[in-house]
């Protein structure tokens, strides 16, 4: 309901509770002077695009999200606070008879119930994702539609709302009324625990900017009249009176609590159940309220907005590295600030590419949108604004990384080596019992694997003395190891990273593999050009050829 990004009060809890309580940034007052000229830049500009223009350029939730962060960096350094109104660039020509109030947002289940203590008379609606509108009738007749504006003053939307088959030209009513509702597009059987808001606020903010609408655009508005300043003041009446004006979905909608239980059940409900339009949360009222001529320009005390779960979170980026796989792809993962989302704290999120972070060049100090790809899987949609002070990063050399490359620990090459190690004693490999990531980072850091299969050899005497690895544990890996070579030898080629080779059926033997040609290759079913290329390489490559040695020297059938 009164929902336009950029006027809603913003507590900084609603910013802290989402970061988990971000402590202040380590900076030197010239940067944080930098950096927060540089939000409240940013901030500025999207509340013009939004006020002024009717376009969206960053998600409310993120919005939301920016402005507290703002008032968290504001806090830190006083000395570097900015001010930034909203508003500045929305007014417009005509005067709201009575002011729009906005909404205080409630951040948790406390903040709910400390708001409901002590009220009585509550009610709540869902609060619909559109754009907020003044309606002025005369005589029953539609005389004045006002934009929400700066909450004072706003633009004439009166053209456009006369094409709109959702605003009544004429009420069954001679009376004068003040009406408040939300233009809304329309969204039948909408359910925004599955969908989100899908853009739609965004989309009536554009339409009502223009000049004109069309006879299709019109019939996709719909109107939500959220109150009757002037009207009676109970409720109850209230709601009768909008129902026999021909507002039925305000009473419909708009259902009494006692307490917190059915505050949140209502809440749940309309998350999860289908309603003709997006909402992005639940509003709280009391029935009863003071004067309209009273009403000012700012959050009120007798409602307040309790939003849903947010879809995306605003995270600090803290780190950038670039991890490279066993087949030397590069996958640039952003390690984050810890942030809550949907009830998981997300640490680090995968950018699945390097040809991704080139495009974004996402830098220590980013702001970036974090989202759920099905509900589980950390995603980044975007970055939101960008650190003023560009860190310098070393990214790997696509061209320098591929399936044949670091078969030893060199410093350029410990990622991949180690994504060897993984793939080697894991479950697509030789399956090694209690053989994982830990065991080789211990051994790599005792300097006693120069290469991927330097493992072969250790007695356990050795194994005992590597620090972090008792008598037990060498005894354990002791086994593991010894029972290694006899594992089959199709087993150990694709421990050694064979590339795939279909359905072909291959002889087990390690010469009348490395003698085919590219062109026998071809010849198996399931193996092209490429593949049949990439398998001749990797029986000729002297590093597996070594590796080869290695398993001859100990046995293995096959080799």
């Amino acid at each position: 309901m009164l929902s336009m990004q950029g006027w809603i009060a913003v507590p900084l809890c609603l910013f802290a509770c989402n970061s988990l309580a971000a402590p202040c940034p380590d900076w030197a007052p010239q940067r944080a002077q930098t950096e927060l000229t540089g939000l409240s830049r940013q901030i500025a500009e999207w509340d013009d695009a939004y006020h002024r223009q009717g376009i969206s350029m960053v998600a409310d939730e993120l919005y939301d999200q920016a402005r507290a962060r703002l008032e968290l960096w504001s806090s830190c350094f006083p000395a570097a606070a900015t001010t930034n109104d909203p508003l500045a660039t929305s007014g417009g020509q005509l005067k709201h008879p009575v002011a729009q109030t906005g909404l205080n947002k409630l951040a948790d289940n406390s903040a709910v119930q400390a708001w409901i203590e002590g009220r009585s008379d509550l009610w709540i609606q869902p609060k619909v994702d559109g754009v907020a509108v003044t309606l002025v009738y005369q005589d029953g007749q539609l005389q004045q539609a006002i934009s929400r504006g700066d909450s004072r003053t706003g633009q004439d939307w009166t053209a456009n709302a006369r094409r709109l088959r959702a605003i009544p030209q004429r009420l069954p009513s001679n009376r004068t009324l003040l009406l408040q509702g939300e233009l809304y597009w329309r969204l039948p059987d909408h359910v925004q625990a599955k969908s989100g808001s899908v853009g739609a606020r965004s989309k009536v903010a554009g339409l009502m900017a223009r000049q004109t609408l069309s006879a299709d655009e019109a019939a996709q508005i719909g109107l939500f009249v959220w109150d009757w300043p002037t009207g009676p003041s109970a409720m109850q009446d209230r709601l009768e009176g909008l129902s026999a004006l021909g507002f039925t979905d305000t009473q419909r909608l708009s259902q009494p609590i006692a307490d917190l239980d059915q505050a949140r059940h209502w809440r749940e409900r309309w998350y999860r159940s289908a309603l003709p339009f997006a909402s992005d949360g639940v509003v709280l009222r009391q029935g009863s309220r003071p004067a309209a001529e009273r009403w000012q320009a700012e959050p009120p005390y007798w409602a307040a907005a309790w939003k849903y779960p947010v879809a995306q979170a605003l995270a600090e980026v803290r780190t950038v590295q670039f991890k490279i796989g066993r087949s030397g792809r590069i996958t640039p993962v952003l390690s984050l600030r810890p942030v809550r989302l949907d009830d998981r704290t997300i640490r680090r999120v995968s950018l699945g590419s390097l040809q991704r972070w080139n495009e974004l060049d996402i830098r220590p100090g980013d702001q970036v949108a974090i989202a759920l790809a099905g509900l589980t899987i950390p995603r980044l949609d975007s970055v939101v604004w960008r650190s003023t002070e560009r860190a310098e990063l070393q990214a790997p050399k696509a061209a320098d990384y591929h399936a044949l490359s670091c078969w030893r620990p060199t410093p350029d090459c410990a990622s991949q080596f180690r994504a060897r190690l993984a793939w080697l004693s894991g479950k697509h490999g030789l399956a090694l019992s209690g053989v994982g990531p830990g065991t080789w980072n211990k051994l790599l850091q005792a300097q006693r694997l120069a290469g991927l299969l330097d493992w072969l050899t250790l007695s356990q005497a050795e194994l005992a003395r590597i620090p972090g690895l008792g008598e037990r544990s060498a005894s354990s890996l002791s086994r593991s190891f010894q029972a290694a070579p006899q594992r089959p030898f199709m087993t150990w080629l694709r421990a050694l990273g064979l590339p795939p080779t279909g359905s072909a059926k291959l002889p087990e033997q390690w010469d009348e593999l490395a003698r085919r040609s590219e062109q026998q290759w071809q010849a198996e079913p399931g193996i092209g050009a490429t593949r049949a290329q990439q398998l001749s390489a990797f029986f000729r490559h002297p590093e597996v050829l070594a590796l080869r040695a290695q398993l001859q020297a100990v046995g293995a059938e096959g080799f």
